[in-house]
């Protein structure tokens, strides 16, 4: 496959011209002038699908591996999820024993990795580990979490209309969910810093929760300037943020392997450019991409230019703002 020049190996002299080379993800290649800081991820492959809510969950774990693909193997590390649906045992959340079991055996690995690491799904609650990872880590409100994603994710067991975990994955996050899910202590995110971005379907009760809560929610429409989100964080008053990508906040006409498309989503270019413009303003405490579900392994090949791109911006060198 013909990789994107957004793909963070992708080394072109600074006129565009000249011959590419391509070292895979992670790798340490030459900078340019005009280039400043990579980040030295490490990734976490976290093939969850048991908090979907689709019939065909399964195609989560062919879309982890096949990004999983472009991974360096020394920098790559991937979670163990059992093919067992698991029980819901009276919670009001589907295949909950399935969930705390990954979440545990997530936070065992991630307690063994240097900062930052960047998730690979799964479902939308793969990285539910990884932030609270990330935040516990940190003093309290020192991280901003920004969560690109067409939809809230904040039902609770008592709203959501599926039962499904990926929409309450936030919420969980948040403090509300069962225990064995749900964050506390030092891994608690509060409302005042969740950044809702790109997200264009909510449901009732998610519509109330925001409302009441006060989380800030950044439309499509004012994606497209990148300083709508750096603001956005700075109001928080953190110094780092993690940045949540669910593949459906992107148009669904520029991605096709997605479970719950929404139209009118942004462009793959206009999420990197947002990626680009917060790291250059915080320090990046991890990332997460998640629901990719292809059709098949040919319709993966299509989808991963895209993909490939959004990593780039997530862990390449920056190019310097003009003076």
């Amino acid at each position: 496959m013909a990789l994107p020049e957004g793909h963070p190996g992708l080394r072109l002299p600074p006129d565009g011209s000249g011959t590419a080379r391509c070292p895979r993800f992670g790798e340490a290649p030459p900078r340019h002038v005009g280039q400043t800081g990579s980040v030295a991820a490490r990734f976490l492959v976290v093939p969850q699908w048991q908090g979907s809510g689709s019939s065909r969950a399964m195609r989560l774990i062919d879309g982890a591996e096949a990004i999983q693909g472009d991974l360096p193997a020394s920098a790559t590390h991937v979670v163990e999820v059992p093919m067992e649906a698991g029980e819901s045992l009276d919670t009001g959340v589907h295949r909950f024993s399935a969930l705390v079991a990954i979440r545990e055996a997530a936070m065992a690995e991630l307690r063994a990795l240097e900062s930052p690491v960047v998730t690979i799904g799964g479902d939308c609650a793969a990285d539910l580990a990884s932030v609270q990872h990330a935040v516990s880590a940190r003093p309290a409100g020192d991280v901003a979490l920004v969560w690109l994603d067409a939809h809230g994710d904040l039902n609770d067991p008592t709203t959501s209309p599926s039962g499904a975990f990926h929409g309450m994955v936030l919420r969980a996050l948040l403090g509300d969910a069962p225990e064995g899910l749900a964050s506390t202590g030092a891994e608690l995110v509060t409302p005042s810093n969740v950044i809702l971005a790109g997200t264009r379907a909510l449901d009732d009760g998610e519509s109330a929760f925001v409302d009441a809560s006060g989380i800030r929610v950044i439309s499509v429409d004012d994606l497209a300037d990148p300083e709508s989100v750096v603001s956005a964080i700075e109001a928080t008053g953190a110094s780092a943020v993690y940045l949540h990508i669910d593949l459906d906040v992107l148009d669904p006409g520029t991605v096709a392997g997605i479970g719950f498309p929404e139209p009118f989503g942004i462009q793959p270019d206009q999420l990197s450019d947002v990626i680009r413009a917060v790291r250059r303003r915080f320090e990046l405490a991890g990332a997460a991409l998640t629901e990719f579900a292809p059709e098949s392994l040919d319709a993966a090949s299509a989808d991963l230019a895209v993909i490939l791109r959004v990593l780039g911006a997530l862990t390449a060198p920056l190019p310097q703002a003009a003076p």
